[in-house]
């Protein structure tokens, strides 16, 4: 079989496979060696639908075009004949086929013309079928995208979402960031105080401490020379026997250096215990200050509690005035609402009169309608009998209609048998005309 659109004439056992694998029609090759019109018909109509399965039934004829006749029900079939026909020349215009197709190829068909013709189009469908298979891939990936960018399109609308909860998320906490930003830079600023002071104490300390090793210098220096005396004075209480009255001078000279040396001693000693003092006295005061800081803070924390509750006073006393204010025009409103409780009561007492006066009035209204519905109620006994008696007659003439239809059924009946017999003569008439047709043509 061909798999490219041609028209070469497909033999017969191609054209009843192609049409059975195609669930177009179930036929036999006697079929297409005597073609009938009925069968012609059922195929031509179940390849158009196969070829377009959204067109309406090429079997039922337009109900418009009907109207424009005489007698449609006469026509039914040689208008279904017609459209076919017209929608089967549309097919063959399409597939560019250099045979006409004719009227009388559904009427009276012939085994070679319908062969071409179906040739023709199952070629066609064949040709179809195939690009169809070619596309197919491309469709497959098509929808996949389609699949894909309707993922992507949630994934989007979800990450938006989750987007505009976070900017709320955000908005919703600048507030307490302001509030911690603001706690960070005092914070900041303290620590910078401290910092700065600590300099201060540690540059103090340094100082002490070079006043304290000059001090222990002294001290060491003072040492040796302690020890260098006290040599002497050995040499010197060696030499005591020989020379006492030198000696005697140099023991008060000695005695004087040892006295300086200790005054000084003495002296190192007191500025260093004084700067020990001073570094003690440092010490305690950095503990004080902390602590004195500690206490800033809280103090300041407490004054700012005051001043909220301060501002909350404020308030408290500004809504005290306002329900003040509130309650003198509540007193005004009250004494202007006593004055329309009066009116009120007096205009109800009035309204109780008007309604003992409106009730006597209806009181009397209702007992002359309750005479007037009686008399109506005769009045209606006399109409509903005469409304029986119209109902009685109705039936009868519906009865007589009824008689009518019957025998207009019957009329039908007879014209549609005869309606039968001009299509029957219609039909060889029209066969007659095809053999003659056949026979000029030869």
């Amino acid at each position: 079989m061909a798999s490219t659109f041609s028209f070469p004439v497909l033999p017969r056992k191609d054209i009843v496979a192609i049409l059975y694998e195609s669930q177009i029609a179930n036929i036999k090759e006697e079929h297409l060696v005597n073609p009938t019109s009925d069968v012609v018909l059922s195929i031509y109509s179940n390849l158009l639908i196969y070829l377009d399965p959204l067109q309406d039934d090429h079997r039922q004829a337009d109900f418009n075009a009907l109207g424009q006749l005489e007698n449609p029900d006469l026509h039914g079939d040689s208008v279904r004949l017609v459209n076919l026909c017209r929608k089967i020349n549309e097919v063959m215009a399409s597939v560019s086929c250099p045979t006409d197709f004719l009227l009388r190829d559904l009427a009276k068909p012939d085994t070679h013309r319908n062969g071409l013709f179906l040739s023709a189009i199952l070629n066609f469908c064949l040709h179809r079928e195939t690009k169809l298979v070619l596309l197919q891939p491309f469709v497959d990936q098509v929808n996949i995208h389609e699949e894909q960018r309707n993922e992507l399109e949630s994934r989007i609308s979800e990450l938006h979402m989750e987007m505009s909860n976070l900017n709320e998320a955000n908005e919703r906490e600048q507030p307490f960031i302001a509030e911690v930003d603001g706690k960070v830079k005092e914070l900041r600023q303290t620590i910078q105080e401290l910092n700065n002071h600590q300099m201060l104490v540690k540059t103090s300390l340094l100082a002490v401490k070079g006043r304290a090793t000059e001090i222990d210098e002294k001290i060491s220096s003072a040492e040796f020379t302690l020890i260098q005396s006290a040599q002497e004075n050995a040499k010197l209480l060696s030499r005591i026997v020989q020379s006492p009255d030198k000696l005697q001078g140099t023991l008060e000279e000695k005695r004087s250096i040892r006295d300086d040396v200790k005054n000084s001693e003495r002296s190192a000693m007191q500025s260093f215990q004084e700067k020990s003092c001073t570094l003690d006295v440092y010490s305690k005061a950095l503990k004080k200050m902390s602590k004195q800081l500690a206490q800033m803070h809280g103090t300041k924390e407490q004054a700012d509690a005051a001043k909220t509750v301060e501002k909350d006073v404020k308030v408290l006393k500004a809504k005290q005035n306002d329900e003040g204010l509130l309650g003198m025009s509540l007193e005004a409103k009250s004494v202007e609402r006593q004055g329309k409780v009066e009116q009120l009561e007096e205009l109800k007492k009035a309204y109780e009169k008007e309604k003992n006066m409106k009730h006597e009035e209806v009181t009397m209204n209702l007992d002359s309608l309750k005479l007037e519905l009686e008399s109506k109620k005769c009045d209606f006994a006399a109409r509903k009998a005469k409304v029986e008696a119209l109902v009685a007659e109705g039936d009868g003439i519906i009865k007589r209609n009824n008689l009518e239809i019957e025998s207009g059924a019957a009329t039908k009946h007879q014209l549609y048998k005869k309606c039968e017999e001009i299509v029957n003569e219609f039909h060889s008439y029209s066969q007659s005309i095809g053999s003659y047709l056949d026979g000029v043509q030869c």
